[in-house]
């Protein structure tokens, strides 16, 4: 069966699952893209391989890859293969340089596995024809929400409520006001708690100061 490779485009919070997250996967080359709802740790887990950012304790997913290195076992490539009245599944195929076989895994756990390896990501086209988002049909729907938009700030012009100036400096980000010893303590805070999130931004602060 024919295999088409995919590429990680985006992660955001998903609007329809409180507490999940939404990984929006597209086809390499091509102009279809398979969203894929994920939960938060495995979105964390993808993020910060995605960031460079390392963890002060290793993730689930960072113990399996020095697993795997301490048995000479590597992975070779992810692939979502099945659909199943809505849910994916996935295999992880690997080898341990004599024989090649595959283990059984959610996608998630796939694609933060197949991150830290390295390897590509597939899928096929019964589950991209099936679950796949043409790229026309998004921007149509941008088009739309953009529409509407669009008619409620014409709606709010009939009332009078003040509207703020659109010429007016946007606030600095707090960053911008602190010293580069200060963003250091609070990256260090941040890995601490292990909010990700908050670390890449600071990691970025300092990337542009240091630049």
């Amino acid at each position: 069966m024919k295999k088409i490779q995919l590429e990680i485009l985006g992660l955001s919070s998903s609007q329809s699952q409180s507490g999940s997250f939404a990984l929006i996967l597209g086809e390499k080359g091509g102009n279809r893209r398979l969203p894929i709802i994920i939960g938060m740790f495995e979105a964390q887990s993808i993020a910060i391989q995605i960031e460079k950012i390392s963890p002060n304790r290793p993730l689930t997913h960072d113990l399996f890859k020095s697993f795997a290195e301490h048995v000479h076992v590597v992975i070779l490539e992810v692939v979502i293969s099945d659909l199943k009245e809505g849910v994916f599944y996935s295999r992880i195929v690997c080898s341990d340089g004599a024989t090649t076989f595959d283990i059984d895994a959610r996608p998630s756990d796939a694609i933060a596995i197949g991150l830290r390896f390295g390897v590509p990501i597939f899928t096929v086209e019964s589950v991209l024809s099936e679950a796949g988002i043409i790229l026309s049909d998004l921007d149509e729907a941008e088009s739309e929400t953009e529409e509407e938009e669009d008619e409620d700030e014409d709606d709010d012009n009939d009332t009078d409520a003040p509207r703020p100036s659109r010429t007016q400096p946007e606030a600095r980000e707090p960053s911008g006001q602190v010293s580069l010893d200060e963003l250091t303590k609070m990256l260090a805070q941040a890995l601490e708690k292990e909010d990700y999130e908050k670390a890449a931004k600071i990691r970025d602060e300092l990337n542009k100061r240091n630049g």
